[in-house]
């Protein structure tokens, strides 16, 4: 196993890591989605940004659970872009790009996520 650090294995302080990232970027969606739904602007950020919140919330407490609301809101989000641009490469790119590539690392957080609610599950401690 790597090295531990605090008793918890280092995949565990990525995945949590990983969690706080989420949990800064649905902070910043919710923010900018209330000012741009206030201008008239897409609903996409003000309705994503609390997903991503409680995503970013469950990574940090080790639940499996934030992954599978991330890529809930990834498959959002590929669904917004091709409804607003179309399949148009140059026009999904920044919509959907920068989500899909933070999507691969809580795609293989889910082992360790898994492991955690397991261990949590014959009582040990995460």
């Amino acid at each position: 196993m790597l090295r531990e650090y605090g008793g918890k294995p280092l995949v565990e302080w990525l995945v949590w890591l990983l969690g706080a990232v989420i949990f800064l970027v649905g902070l910043v969606f919710v923010a900018g989605g209330a000012e741009l739904a206030l201008l008239g602007g897409s609903l996409y950020y003000l309705l994503c940004g609390p997903v991503l919140l409680a995503s970013g919330l469950c990574m940090l407490m080790g639940r499996l659970q934030g992954a599978l609301l991330y890529l809930a809101a990834l498959a959002y989000t590929w669904v917004w872009s091709v409804w607003e641009v179309g399949f148009s490469p140059i026009d999904l790119l920044p919509r959907a790009f920068g989500p899909t590539l933070l999507g691969l690392p809580v795609l293989f957080s889910i082992p360790v996520l898994r492991r955690m609610a397991a261990r949590r599950a014959i009582g040990g401690t995460c």
